[in-house]
């Protein structure tokens, strides 16, 4: 099973140790454009001026320190990916407190997307950084079409011949979407909140609740140790973990949608 997920925007403060070595990162094959997409970013938010930098990457005046902080990643201190993010999806997914086997398979079968370094998994050494998938760095242009063609080789390896879990928002699904007989292979989550309004179910998609579902999955199918092999049988294996999950209709050799209902806020 491989599982693939966001980034998120909160990040840890600093690293600890060693500076970032892109030859130590998982999926080298990566490795000339993470080095093309790093050096437009640092060069850009080196700049004497930072409003260009600001304006580049949406930030406020209030947020110069992440432009000077990009500005020094390649001497930054790095941390492992799965301390480095600490939004709402990573903080319900907790992995630090998973058992040594759960973490080990966590190891094995997340890979994080971002908008900087392409995909890494959750022990890849980065600094804090912030380039998120909708900026457009000089020289390189949009990075979702950027990622979109230096990933096909790397993630077609990694994806082998088992499920792709795919958790990753739309902007980040952007820049690999699973084909041919990977994407029959492949299940999307949406999750949807359930309420009764005048005795009538009603259902809506809830950000917040949407990504601490999808860490609390995640956590679930590490803790247990399932290894599904198809959409069908994660299906199954989520229904034994106690969730209420309805498949969706989809064509032959697409991605499968399961729909995950939450009562509960």
């Amino acid at each position: 099973m491989l599982v693939l997920l966001p980034p998120s925007e909160g990040k840890a403060a600093s690293g600890s140790g060693r500076p970032l070595d892109l030859d130590a990162l998982s999926l080298p094959e990566l490795n000339p454009a993470r080095e093309r997409a790093l050096e437009a970013l640092v060069n850009l938010c080196a700049q004497p001026d930072d409003d260009a930098a600001r304006a580049v990457l949406g930030l406020s005046p209030g947020q110069r320190d992440e432009v000077r902080r990009n500005a020094r990643l390649r001497e930054a201190s790095a941390l492992p990916a799965r301390r480095l993010y600490t939004g709402v999806l990573y903080d319900a997914l907790d992995l630090a407190s998973l058992a040594p086997p759960a973490r080990r398979l966590a190891q094995r079968s997340i890979l994080v997307f971002s908008g900087l370094w392409g995909a890494v998994r959750v022990n890849d050494r980065i600094p804090p950084y912030r380039c998120s998938i909708g900026v457009k760095l000089p020289s390189l242009g949009a990075l979702a079409p950027y990622w979109k063609k230096a990933m096909p080789t790397a993630l077609a390896e990694v994806a082998g011949d088992g499920l792709v879990l795919d958790l990753r928002s739309s902007a980040y699904a952007a820049m690999w979407r699973p084909s041919g007989a990977t994407a029959g292979r492949t299940a999307t989550v949406r999750v949807l909140h359930e309420r009764i309004v005048g005795g009538v179910a009603k259902r809506a998609v809830v950000s917040h609740f949407n990504k601490a579902t999808k860490g609390r999955l995640v956590r679930s199918l590490l803790a247990s140790g399932s290894r599904p092999k198809s959409p069908a049988e994660l299906a199954v294996a989520l229904r034994d973990l106690k969730y209420t999950v309805e498949e969706q209709p989809s064509a032959t050799g697409a991605p499968a949608q399961l729909d995950v209902i939450v009562t509960d806020l």
